[in-house]
């Protein structure tokens, strides 16, 4: 390991800005790793520490994004559509994450992660799903302004556009109106 402070530019106000670049060799590849850091007061095993701590995120990201279709699945300029597709992405990492970990060692799993995994235990996807139909039907109504024949031909034509795998868990029929 080694460490070496830089300037690396100049800010808005044309003051020099450092940087600390730390070496590191990979273990597996043998070759040298260069991370930098703009707080030159973090020492070098601060700075390896925080990397590391980084480098799950950037495996979030880039299973997000290769393997859950967090970019590709859906295209809105929403903001409440971009949420909503984020946070199914966000779930579908989770329980791949939890399957993942049941599987290699339960004992590795933490406490806040027992925790929303006993929540989730709680409510079976079904009931989670039937919420979900439900929250739709009354948005459609109230707020849409659609009759109720019109909320039942929606939401029988989303549930018949389900892939199988999904339709194969619902146990139960679309909700009623009225």
């Amino acid at each position: 390991m080694a460490e070496v402070v830089v300037t690396i530019g100049n800010d808005d106000q044309g003051i020099p800005v450092s940087a600390k670049i730390v070496f590191v060799r990979d273990r597996n590849s043998k070759k040298w790793l260069a991370l930098l850091s703009t707080d030159t007061t973090l020492t070098a095993e601060e700075i390896i520490k925080l990397y590391g701590l980084r480098w799950d995120i950037e495996v979030f990201f880039k299973m997000s994004k290769s393997f859950l279709n967090l970019a590709k699945e859906f295209q809105s300029r929403s903001f409440d559509a971009l949420v909503a597709q984020a946070t199914l992405v966000c779930c579908r990492y989770i329980m791949l994450e939890l399957v993942k970990r049941n599987n290699v060692d339960s004992r590795a799993l933490g406490t806040l992660f027992h925790s929303v995994c006993d929540e989730l235990r709680q409510i079976t996807f079904t009931e989670a799903f039937a919420l979900l139909l439900k929250l739709l039907e009354e948005t459609l109504d109230c707020v849409v302004g659609l009759c109720k024949e019109q909320v039942q031909q929606l939401i029988d034509r989303f549930l018949d556009t389900l892939p199988t795998v999904f339709r194969g868990r619902l146990l139960f029929s679309a909700p009623k109106c009225g």
